[in-house]
């Protein structure tokens, strides 16, 4: 596990020179529709995209292992802003491809029972999302979308600087706010 563990952190560093700051899908896109096993406060459910659209907008974040530095560091920073997303109506969702046993319990530790993560160990919505790590495409890149109830993208941004994702769907929720009370 060590080992893989490492592999991933190298790869991550690698890709910081060679990944595109493109997200997959495009602004006004529409996002492809999933449901996966999922984990919240080490509890298993089954996660629908749908579902959640239903309530609001969703900000839908995929990373590439759980227990990482980088992976660690994003989910507490979702969890710490978890109100704020949930002041503007949007509810957020973290995806990899680890197993949800895996999941169980990153949800209670680094998500600090917040927000939910998938488990998409078969990699079928990472590739809908075209958000597969381009030199190791059995990890998912680190990718934040925000998508509208409408199931459209909203906002797509890709970094593997954990630091930014929050910050950076946060603001793009915001706008979308002012947009749709100017109309």
């Amino acid at each position: 596990m060590k080992l893989i563990r490492a592999a991933v952190l190298t790869a991550l560093a690698i890709s910081c020179f060679t990944s595109s700051s493109w997200a997959a899908l495009d602004i006004g896109e529409k996002a492809p529709d999933f449901s996966a096993p999922a984990a919240l406060a080490g509890t298993q459910f089954r996660y629908s995209l749908a579902e959640s659209l239903a309530k609001g907008p969703v900000v839908l974040y995929f990373f590439p292992a759980a227990f990482t530095v980088g992976c660690s560091a994003e989910a507490h920073a979702f969890a710490e802003a978890t109100d704020k997303f949930a002041a503007l109506g949007a509810s957020v969702i973290g995806v990899s491809t680890d197993d949800i046993e895996t999941q169980l319990k990153f949800s209670m530790q680094a998500c600090q029972g917040k927000f939910p993560v998938a488990s998409d160990a078969g990699k079928t919505v990472i590739r809908s999302y075209d958000a597969a790590m381009m030199i190791m495409p059995d990890y998912a890149n680190r990718v934040s979308y925000v998508i509208g109830p409408d199931h459209s993208v909203l906002y797509s941004y890709q970094s593997l600087n954990p630091s930014k994702h929050v910050e950076k769907t946060l603001g793009a929720l915001r706008d979308w706010e002012k947009t749709k009370a100017a109309k």
